[in-house]
């Protein structure tokens, strides 16, 4: 379960930062600070899943991970 949080805060720390850029540049580009608040929050939303659910995948995939390591059997006697 903690990594299930720690992808979610991942997630949503970086969506934080990227959609703030993304509010920015629409703003910049349009100079329509409504339309750039609109697109920033879209972008945070649908991106932010996207991102989740990416994670949530590449957490399954043992390829390339190098914390899995196997526990040795005890000596039997």
């Amino acid at each position: 379960m903690a990594e299930k949080k720690r992808s979610l805060a991942k997630a949503f720390s970086w969506r934080i930062f990227a959609s703030c850029i993304t509010l920015a540049i629409v703003w910049i580009i349009t100079g329509d600070l409504q339309a750039g608040t609109f697109i920033g929050l879209s972008d945070f939303v649908i991106k932010l899943l996207a991102y989740y659910g990416h994670e949530r995948i590449w957490a399954n995939v043992q390829w390339g991970r190098d914390d899995l390591v196997t526990s040795p059997q005890a000596p039997t006697s």
